[in-house]
C-alpha cells in the first residue's frame, strides 16, 4: 500500500517494538526497538529443529528480525516509510545477508532482500498505524514451515493506558534488579568435603 504523502509515495512497514524487558532475556540477540523488520522466516530454512537452540527455538515460533541488529522480536508495530526509508532497508538487509549468511555480494543479496522487504510491506497493507503484528512458526508434517500472523489493535482507554504501551496493555511486568554475587567458591565444600 503506497500513499503520496507531500511529494514521496509513503508506504507501511513493521519497527519492532519492545513492550516490556522479556525480548531481551528470550532472544540472543534481541532486536532493539524502533528497527525496521522482516519475518526473517529465511534463517531457518534445512534448519532441522533438533538443531536449534532454545533460544533460536523461541526465534524460530515467534520472531520477527530487526534489520538493523539482525536480533529478534517478538512484535512489531505498523509504521509509515518514506521511500528512502524502504531502500535503505532493503539495502541493509542486503549487506547483513552478507555479513550473517555469506552471501558472495551486496548485489548478489539485493534481490532476496527485496522480496522480503516486499513480504514485510504486504504484512502492514492495509492496516492502520500502531497495529502491533505477531507472528507463530511451525513445521508442519511434510516439514515445511508455516507462519500465522496476528493483528492486535491499541484501544483507546485502558487500564494500563500509557504513551509507551501504544494503548495495549501488559500480561506481565517485568522488574530488572542487579543481584552481587560472591566471586568465591569452594568445590570442595559444596561436595560435603573439606
Amino acid at each position: 500500500m503506497a500513499r503520496r504523502s507531500g511529494t514521496q509515495a509513503v508506504t507501511r512497514l513493521p519497527r519492532t517494538i519492545r513492550l516490556d524487558p522479556s525480548d531481551k532475556h528470550i532472544f540472543a540477540p534481541a532486536a532493539d526497538p524502533g528497527e525496521w523488520a522482516v519475518p526473517g522466516t529465511f534463517l531457518f530454512w534445512d534448519r532441522p529443529a533438533d538443531s536449534l537452540s532454545r533460544k533460536e527455538a523461541i526465534a524460530f515460533r515467534s520472531g520477527f528480525l530487526g534489520v538493523d541488529s539482525f536480533g529478534h522480536s517478538t512484535l512489531v508495530a505498523v509504521q509509515d516509510a518514506r521511500p528512502d526509508e524502504r531502500a535503505a532497508m532493503v539495502d541493509r538487509l542486503a549487506a547483513q545477508l552478507v555479513v550473517h549468511l555469506g552471501a558472495p555480494s551486496i548485489d548478489i543479496a539485493r534481490p532476496a532482500a527485496e522480496q522480503e522487504v516486499a513480504l514485510a510491506e504486504s504484512l502492514c497493507a492495509g492496516h492502520a498505524i500502531g497495529t502491533l503484528i505477531a507472528l507463530h512458526r511451525k513445521r508442519g508434517d511434510d516439514g515445511d514451515i508455516r507462519e500465522q500472523f496476528r493483528t492486535l489493535r491499541p484501544r483507546d482507554e485502558t487500564a494500563f493506558s500509557a504513551t509507551h504501551l501504544m494503548g495495549h496493555d501488559r500480561a506481565f511486568q517485568f522488574f530488572e534488579e542487579e543481584v552481587e554475587l560472591e566471586d568465591h567458591v569452594d568445590l570442595l565444600q559444596l561436595r560435603g568435603q573439606d
